[in-house]
C-alpha cells in the first residue's frame, strides 16, 4: 500500500471527522476500520428482527445539527437528512403531566409551570447566538483565546456550577426534573462541578437546532462523513483491524480515534513509557446498559406530551435523577434507575415495517457492571407507559460486557471514552494545552477521550486534525465561521 500524509484508525464520527478536515486541505488520506461498516458510536443495525433497524449506541443528537463542523460540510449532498420531533425532550411525571424542550422557549417555558420565568432569563442571554457561542464551548479550555470572550464567560459563570446548585434556582419540580435529566447524559453526580453546562448546552442546543434523528438511522450521519471524504479524495479500508502504528502504510501523520488505553497498545514503543502508563490509567466513567425493542404499536406512554417527543428520559423528579446517578458513582446499581429513551420510528417510518416501532432506552450501571437490569428498566417503562411489555415483539439486551464487544473502545461499557465527572470533562485524557498531542510528533489522539467529549459532533476529530495540520504540515486551518 502506497505512502500517504495522513492516516486515521477508526471510522467513528470523530475520526472520519479528522479524516475530512485533513483531506479539505488536501492532503492525501486513509483510514482504517476494524469493523465492516464505518461509524463507530453512529451505526444502525438490525439487533432484533428483520426489519427493525436499531442504533446501537447514539440515536438523538442533540449537538449533531448544531455541531459547527458538521453543519460546515454538505453532508446533505451525501445522503444526511435530519428529521425533527414535535417535541425535542418529554420528562413526564406521575400525575399524567410532563415538562417539556422544544426549539420554542415559550412552549418549554409554559411547561415548566411556576419556573417559565426563571427558565426564561437562565437561556436569555445566549438566545440566537449558537453560532457565536457553541464554537467556544466545543473546543478545549486551554489555548486561543475564544472569538467571543465575553459571550464565553456569562455562559461559564452558571456552567461551572454543579447542577444540584443551579436547581436551586427553581423552585417547582418541573424545571428541577428537566435541567437534571439533561444533566444526568454525562453520566457524572448532580454533585459534580461543570454538570450545568452540559444541562444549559443542551438545552440552548434544543433551542437553536434542535433534538433531531438522522432518516434512517445514526448510520446515515457516518455514511455522510465517508462519502464526503471519498469525494475529497480520501480512502475507507474497513474490515482492518489495527494492533501497531507499525502495520500502517508510511505517513507524515497519524490520527487515532480509540480510547488512551488502546493509543498506548498501538503506539508502542514510539511514546515513552511513563506518558503511556498515564493512559493505560485514564480514569473509566460509569457503563451503560441497554435495551433495544422491537415493538408492534407506539409506547403507550400516559403523558400526552411524551407521544410527540423524539427523547423522553424517565425520573421522574431530580431527587430521582440524583438517587440513580449517586448510586452508580458509589458502584451500585441503580434501583429505580433514571432512563434515557429514544423512539426514532414516530419519526421516520424506515425503521420499522408498518405499524410497529423501534425503541430504544439505556440506564446508566457501574462501569463492568455483570448483573441483568432488564426488570427494573421495565418496571419503570410500565410506571409510564403501562402495557408496555404487552407490546414487545424482541428485545436486545446489552449490558457493560456486549456493549464493549459492540465497540471495542467502550472499555467496560463506557460509552463516554473515560470519566466526564468534574474537570475530566475538560481536560481528557491528561490535563495539557493541547490535548490531542503526544510526546511523539506524529501521533494525535482525536477520540471522545478529548475535548469536548462524547457526542456525534466531529468537534475532537476536526480540533485533533487542526493541531497536526498546523504541526505537522505548517498548515493554519480556521475554525467554523472564522473564514
Amino acid at each position: 500500500m502506497d505512502g500517504v500524509d495522513a492516516v486515521v484508525v477508526g471510522a467513528g464520527p470523530n475520526g472520519l471527522a479528522a479524516a475530512v478536515t485533513l483531506a479539505s486541505a488536501g492532503l492525501r488520506v486513509s483510514v482504517f476500520e476494524a469493523a465492516d461498516t464505518v461509524g463507530g458510536g453512529a451505526r444502525t443495525e438490525e439487533l432484533t428482527l428483520p426489519g427493525f433497524r436499531h442504533d446501537p449506541c447514539s440515536a438523538v443528537h442533540p449537538l449533531g445539527a448544531g455541531s459547527p463542523v458538521l453543519r460546515s460540510w454538505p453532508l446533505d449532498r451525501h445522503g444526511l437528512h435530519w428529521l425533527h420531533p414535535e417535541v425535542a425532550l418529554a420528562h413526564p411525571f406521575p400525575d399524567g403531566t410532563a415538562a417539556t424542550l422544544s426549539r420554542s422557549v415559550a412552549q418549554t417555558a409554559a411547561s415548566l409551570a411556576i419556573d417559565a420565568q426563571q427558565y426564561r432569563r437562565l437561556v436569555r442571554p445566549f438566545l440566537g447566538r449558537w453560532d457565536e457561542l457553541a464554537p467556544d464551548v466545543l473546543r478545549p479550555p486551554l489555548g486561543a483565546m475564544p472569538r467571543h470572550p465575553l459571550l464565553l464567560a456569562r455562559f461559564g459563570i452558571p456552567a461551572a456550577l454543579p447542577a444540584a446548585v443551579l436547581l436551586r434556582r427553581f423552585h417547582g419540580p418541573r424545571a428541577r426534573a428537566l435541567l437534571a435529566g439533561l444533566a444526568a447524559h454525562t453520566t457524572s453526580p448532580l454533585s459534580s462541578p461543570g454538570s450545568s453546562g452540559v444541562a444549559l448546552t443542551f438545552a440552548l442546543a434544543a433551542h437553536a437546532a434542535g433534538w433531531p434523528l438522522a432518516r434512517g438511522g445514526s448510520q446515515a450521519i457516518s455514511d455522510a462523513l465517508a462519502a464526503y471524504l471519498q469525494e475529497l479524495g480520501g480512502r475507507v479500508y474497513t474490515g482492518h483491524a489495527v494492533t501497531s502504528l507499525d502495520e500502517l502504510p508510511r505517513a507524515r501523520a497519524y490520527l487515532l480515534d480509540v480510547v488512551p488505553q488502546h493509543l498506548a497498545e498501538l503506539a508502542g514503543a514510539r511514546l515513552p513509557e511513563r506518558y503511556r502508563d498515564r493512559l493505560r490509567r485514564t480514569r473509566r466513567g460509569p457503563a451503560v446498559f441497554k435495551i433495544d425493542y422491537a415493538l408492534s404499536g407506539p409506547v403507550p406512554w400516559t403523558a400526552p406530551a411524551c407521544r410527540q417527543a423524539g427523547t423522553v428520559h424517565l425520573g421522574p423528579y431530580d431527587t430521582d435523577v440524583a438517587d440513580s446517578l449517586q448510586a452508580v458513582h458509589h458502584g451500585a446499581a441503580p434501583d429505580p434507575p433514571f432512563l434515557i429513551t429514544a423512539q426514532p420510528s414516530l419519526w421516520d417510518p424506515t425503521r420499522a415495517p408498518t405499524g410497529s416501532h423501534v425503541f430504544w432506552v439505556y440506564a446508566h450501571v457501574p462501569n463492568g457492571w455483570t448483573g441483568d437490569l432488564t426488570p427494573a428498566i421495565e418496571a419503570q417503562l410500565e410506571r409510564f407507559a403501562p402495557g408496555f411489555r404487552d407490546l414487545v415483539l424482541a428485545r436486545a439486551v446489552a449490558g457493560p460486557a456486549e456493549i464493549q464487544r459492540r465497540n471495542l473502545n467502550y472499555l467496560g461499557g463506557d460509552i463516554a471514552g473515560g470519566s466526564c465527572e468534574g474537570l475530566r470533562l475538560l481536560f481528557r485524557p491528561n490535563f495539557a494545552p493541547v490535548p490531542y498531542a503526544t510526546p511523539d510528533p506524529a501521533v494525535f489522539l482525536c477520540s471522545a477521550s478529548t475535548p469536548p467529549g462524547p457526542g456525534v459532533h466531529g468537534m475532537c476529530g476536526f480540533h485533533a486534525a487542526r493541531v497536526a495540520l498546523r504541526r505537522v504540515f505548517g498548515v493554519r486551518l480556521p475554525g467554523p465561521g472564522e473564514g
